[in-house]
C-alpha cells in the first residue's frame, strides 16, 4: 500500500495523527538489478556469434548505448517517484507538506475544523480527485498519484480522521 498512517508518539506535542503517501514502485530496487543485468545478457547473446571478427567493435558501441540508455531512464523515473506527502493533524490546526524531487517543498496549513476534503468523482486531472480546502481560496490535492480505489479508501480514513479532531 503506497501509504500509511503513523502511529502517534505519547508525546503532548505529538500530532493526533499523521499520514504519508507516496507513489507505488512496480519495480524495486532488488528487481531493477536483475532487470538491467538480464537485459545486458540478452543483448550480449547475438555478440557470441561475432566474437573475434571486427563485426563485434562495430556492434558493441550499439549495445553499449541501449544499456545505458535504459539504465539512466530507470534511474531517471526513480528520481521522479521519489514524492513524499506527509499530513500531519493536530485539534488546532492541520499541515499538509510535499516533498517534490526536481522542486521546492510545498506547504499547507488549515485549522482542521474547517477543512474540506472533497472527491470529485469526475473533472479533476484523475478520477475520484481528492482536494482539500482550509478557510482560505486555496485548494490543494492529496494523493493524485494513489489507484481510484486507493484514492477511495483513503477519502473515509482522512473523513474519520478529521472527525475525530473536531
Amino acid at each position: 500500500m503506497p501509504y500509511e498512517w503513523i502511529d502517534p508518539l505519547p508525546v503532548d506535542d505529538a500530532p493526533l495523527a499523521e499520514l504519508h503517501l507516496w507513489p507505488y514502485r512496480s519495480l524495486p530496487k532488488a528487481g531493477f538489478v536483475w532487470f538491467v543485468g538480464g537485459t545486458v545478457a540478452l543483448l550480449s547473446l547475438p555478440l557470441l556469434a561475432v566474437i573475434g571478427t571486427a563485426v563485434l567493435w562495430g556492434l558493441l558501441p550499439f549495445i553499449l548505448l541501449v544499456t545505458w540508455a535504459m539504465w539512466a531512464a530507470l534511474q531517471r523515473s526513480y528520481r521522479d517517484g521519489e514524492i513524499l506527502e506527509e499530513l500531519l493533524i493536530w485539534n488546532d490546526h492541520l499541515t499538509l507538506t510535499r516533498h517534490n524531487p526536481r522542486k521546492p517543498t510545498q506547504n499547507w496549513e488549515a485549522n482542521p475544523y474547517w477543512v474540506r476534503l472533497t472527491r470529485h468523482a469526475t473533472g479533476g486531472p484523475v478520477p475520484e480527485y481528492l482536494t482539500m480546502k482550509g478557510q482560505s481560496d486555496r485548494e490543494v490535492e492529496i494523493g493524485a498519484f494513489l489507484t481510484v480505489s486507493e484514492r477511495k479508501r483513503l477519502y473515509s480514513e482522512i473523513r474519520e480522521a478529521l472527525d475525530r479532531c473536531r
